[in-house]
């Protein structure tokens, strides 16, 4: 599977806005000055996410955006789908409890197709916000180290 810029810009801004959260709402020019994005392709971003519940606006001057709810609540897998819509990586008609696929019975194949999308699936629905959150500080901080 290749992300989209979609995906991997969105994931880096809601990043960036959980970074900051205690400062308050981040305008968007803020975050696409940080994070090196254009502030119209990242408004787009933040509207999707924003129509998933993900974010919130605030008007005014000291508005912005911000995260909406526990960073330890959102997966990465809440951000990928909101952003890239889902996550499966071949359609195969074998998987489909309409049976719609003549050869899925002796077909092998499907398992390898549902077999990555249950480790996919598993994966971005159990790494957090909050723990990319944690990483970048350790990175920061110069303490991170790679499994």
């Amino acid at each position: 599977m290749k992300l989209s810029t979609k995906g991997r810009y969105g994931l880096r801004a809601m990043v960036d806005l959980a970074e900051t959260s205690e400062e308050g709402p981040v305008s968007i020019q803020t975050i696409a000055k940080r994070q090196d994005l254009s502030d119209k392709y990242l408004e787009q971003l933040l509207g999707m996410l924003k129509k998933a519940g993900l974010v919130k606006s605030v008007r005014g001057t000291q508005g912005g955006y911000q995260i909406v709810g526990d960073m330890a609540q959102i997966s990465v897998g809440d951000i990928l789908r909101a952003l890239e819509g889902d996550l499966t990586l071949v359609d195969c008609a074998g998987l489909e409890k309409d049976g719609a696929c003549k050869t899925a019975k002796f077909c092998v194949t499907k398992y390898v197709w549902k077999k990555i999308h249950e480790n996919l699936e598993d994966t971005v629905d159990h790494i957090t916000l909050k723990e990319l959150v944690e990483q970048s500080k350790s990175i920061q901080a110069g303490t991170w180290e790679e499994e």
